[in-house]
């Protein structure tokens, strides 16, 4: 089996186990109401004590000796709490508010944001496929948002708003991904940001007060989101990108939004429209863009996901 195939099978994978996990938070929202500022808070840090050990055994070194930098320090903390803590409670708030198929394919506008931020940091006209796949984007999410009735929203504009902050999470820590793991390994970092963002957010939303008690199958679920969603995927989609790269990872990685839609309109029962499935091969088609420009570029980067 060739690594290019095993970059495939692993990046898809990764996928696959985002989207499940994000059509397991909508099942806890609308089945075991189950909050996100009660579940996100706890998913975290069971995830972070779970990388936290890890790399207790694996790269003890590396795991603290980043809180003796300032800049590498500062850039973890921008990382973490602006990037992952804030990617992954607006995903699942955005799930709750709207459903899993949406959540996912609003946060992949972080490939289109990433695409402008780099252009602006370059100092950089964008290409014509940029520009095209910007153009596909944002028709792409259009359709999507309103089922192509443009008098009115199929979701409220509180969950597109909070989707949309999704992407910049997601954008913000790919950004800040580099310039870390040239020193750090990425476990290393993922372990600190889980950690610190599921305290910060059980401090902040002050989750000992939302009354709720989770019975076998609230347990269930949570396990799930944090063994598949976070571990599972996590590990899947880092080793896939550092076989094929991060141009064909984000292609592969596209198997998040459609699974998580095919669940949530099957066995979630969402609506799911034509205008849904324009919507999405116009997301597609902003990817295959942006990936076909990247390999211009050649960059060095990783990517990560939620």
């Amino acid at each position: 089996m060739s690594n290019k195939f095993k970059g495939a099978i692993l990046t898809t994978g990764g996928g696959i186990c985002w989207g499940l996990s994000g059509s397991m938070g909508q099942f806890l929202f609308t089945h075991e109401g189950m909050d996100s500022r009660w579940l996100v808070p706890i998913r975290l840090f069971l995830a972070g004590l779970i990388l936290f050990f890890y790399c207790l055994f694996t790269c003890r070194d590396k795991l603290f000796s980043i809180w003796k930098h300032p800049r590498a320090a500062g850039l973890l903390l921008c990382y973490g709490l602006a990037g992952v803590t804030m990617c992954q409670y607006t995903y699942f708030r955005t799930i709750q508010l709207s459903s899993a198929g949406m959540g996912t394919i609003l946060q992949d506008l972080s490939p289109a944001m990433i695409l402008i931020c780099s252009c602006i940091l370059m100092r950089r006209r964008p290409r014509v496929t940029e520009l095209i796949s910007l153009v596909l984007a944002f028709v792409g999410i259009l359709l999507i948002i309103t089922h192509g009735d443009f008098t009115a929203l199929s979701i409220s504009p509180h969950a597109l708003a909070v989707g949309i902050i999704s992407a910049v999470g997601v954008t913000i820590y790919n950004m800040l991904t580099t310039p870390l793991a040239q020193d750090y390994p990425v476990p290393v970092l993922q372990a600190w940001s889980f950690l610190l963002g599921g305290a910060l957010l059980f401090v902040l939303f002050r989750s000992w007060h939302i009354a709720y008690t989770p019975g076998p199958v609230g347990i269930f679920g949570i396990a799930f989101v944090v063994i598949v969603g976070n571990v599972l995927a996590f590990t899947a989609y880092i080793s896939g990108v550092h076989k094929i790269g991060p141009n064909k990872g984000i292609l592969y990685g596209f198997a998040e939004p459609v699974t998580a839609a095919i669940i949530s309109t099957t066995l979630l029962h969402s609506s799911f429209t034509v205008w849904d499935a324009i919507g999405f091969a116009c997301i597609f088609g902003m990817l295959v863009l942006i990936s076909i420009s990247g390999k211009k570029d050649a960059p060095e980067e990783r990517t990560s996901e939620e």
